[in-house]
């Protein structure tokens, strides 16, 4: 009998479910998006039911593309935006709001007034991250503050919190029939609740956001013998089969490219556009702007930590364009319309929809196009929107190199925007290092497989994964130094415009 690992990715705008031989070979996928909820300016949020109605339709997808049978699924490993808060009734699994995307805003008032009582660093120690709307803690605190019926559900002994891996896997073993609550390692210090040293919820910080412990997962290891449960043979799977893999999106794709050594790296470009670090047992600080982070941790071996430099728009931008402006009808076209120009024509687009993320960390900034003139046409603005996630990249990179003291020789990429070799490019361009894609472009979803499947011995060792690594294509630099100045110049300038636009 040949046999599988059923990974499913539940990303920003869609769902996926997808099938990986022992060669880490993509057998059958299905996707599915979902809708994205903006009640006002700076609010992003989510149907839960919806997601999980999307998980089970790819699910079914997904297993019946291909003449397998669902014994020969072995393992099950979840993968999912990080950050994005559900609150249930554990008793009906009814969300009581929807949920509140890592995207959004709204705890601004919150974060400031974190601050205001011990700076934006507060909790950096600890947590590894900045008071900033990103991380789930404050979320939930809103939600307490804000939202009918929670805190009586709380009183009650029936609220339960979790990011989406908790929400899915909940489901996928019962739901209100005796569901395994859990989140992983590297998920769960995306809340800015967790100590990263005792891998363990901070009393301290939730005393001080009024969170209580009993509504929050049991924190487990990315990758777990020990199984956290088994799908519920009435759900889409339809047979009891271990879930005990589970990561966040980008320590996902981290373990996708199999950067397990420090000071290898790896860049995905999704949603948004996220570098992270192997720092490998040790928890390094960051001074210029990056977010420490558990990478993962397999089993009873130690936790392997990370440097990790977030942008909140990268892929969004060319949703943007296509959804609010109109300029393109598919996202795929957004490479042609960029192609109908020699150059960016002198204008710079700094995506802060949602404020600056790393390295910034400025929640007041609004996005801007700067250095328009009457010869600007919608190609130079394609191609603007193309190259803003390179340069944030390289504003990552930079911090990245300063913290670490090591200097990036190349860059293994991932995510659904490097198949747009104008991008890929200029990346490699403007980092003057090579750019590698690997054969294997679902490298989100492959790490969360790898993490079950090392589970379950389906692969017997970090090493083995390493062997299914392959080569897809490198991109070579080729802009000359006194070019790459000039470019990176402009586009710092026009970031300084983005400031201040929010009081």
């Amino acid at each position: 009998m040949t046999s599988y690992i059923a990974a499913i990715d539940q990303g920003t705008t869609s769902t996926r479910c997808i099938l990986f031989d022992h060669s880490g070979q993509v057998v059958s996928q299905a996707q599915k998006e979902h809708q994205q909820i903006y009640p006002q300016p700076g609010w992003v949020e989510h149907n839960p039911l919806e997601i999980w109605e999307c998980s089970q339709v790819v699910i079914t997808s997904a297993l019946n593309q291909v003449n397998l049978k669902r014994k020969d699924i072995i393992a099950i490993g979840i993968t999912n935006q990080r950050e994005t808060t559900v609150v249930w009734d554990k008793s009906t699994g009814n969300p009581l709001y929807n949920a509140i995307v890592w995207q959004d805003t709204r705890t601004k008032d919150i974060c400031d007034h974190l601050a205001a009582e011990g700076g934006q660093d507060r909790f950096r120690i600890k947590t590894g991250l900045p008071l900033a709307t990103y991380f789930s803690g404050p979320k939930i605190q809103w939600i307490l503050e804000n939202v009918p019926g929670v805190k009586s559900t709380a009183d009650k002994g029936n609220l339960l919190f979790g990011n989406i891996d908790t929400w899915l896997i909940w489901w996928l073993t019962g739901g209100p029939d005796n569901g395994s609550h859990v989140t992983d390692v590297s998920n769960a210090s995306r809340t800015m609740l967790m100590d990263l040293k005792t891998l363990d919820w901070d009393d301290e910080i939730l005393n001080i956001l009024n969170i209580s412990r009993n509504i929050l997962p049991h924190i487990v290891p990315s990758s777990d013998k020990a199984t956290w449960g088994y799908s519920h043979k009435k759900g889409p799977f339809q047979r009891e089969i271990p879930i005990c893999g589970d990561l966040g999106d980008q320590q996902a794709a981290l373990v996708g490219q199999v950067c397990f050594h420090p000071g290898e790296a790896k860049n995905t470009y999704g949603t948004g556009c996220f570098m992270l670090l192997n720092t490998g047992i040790d928890v390094v600080h960051s001074t210029k702007g990056l977010l420490t982070t558990l990478a993962y941790k397999f089993g009873d071996q130690p936790a392997v930590y990370a440097l990790e430099g977030s942008v909140a728009i990268t892929g969004a931008l060319v949703q943007w364009l296509r959804d609010n402006l109109g300029i393109i009808s598919r996202s795929s076209e957004v490479e042609d319309l960029a192609k109908s120009v020699e150059d960016n024509g002198g204008i710079y687009f700094v995506p802060a929809f949602s404020g600056l993320f790393a390295p910034y960390w400025r929640s007041d900034a609004r996005g801007v196009i700067a250095g328009m003139t009457r010869f600007t046409n919608k190609g130079h603005i394609a191609r603007a929107a193309l190259e803003a996630t390179a340069y944030q990249t390289r504003e990552v990179l930079d911090a990245m190199e300063a913290d670490s003291g090591v200097k990036l020789k190349s860059l293994k990429v991932d995510g659904g925007m490097v198949k747009n070799e104008l991008l890929m490019q200029f990346q490699a361009d403007l980092l003057n290092v090579p750019v590698f894609r690997s054969k294997v472009t679902e490298t989100t979803a492959l790490g969360a497989a790898y993490a079950a499947g090392m589970a379950v011995s389906f692969w017997d060792s970090l090493e083995d994964l390493c062997v299914n690594w392959q080569m897809g294509k490198t991109w070579q630099p080729k802009m000359e130094d006194s070019r790459r100045k000039i470019l990176y110049k402009g586009w710092l300038k026009a970031v300084e415009r983005s400031y201040s636009w929010i009081e």
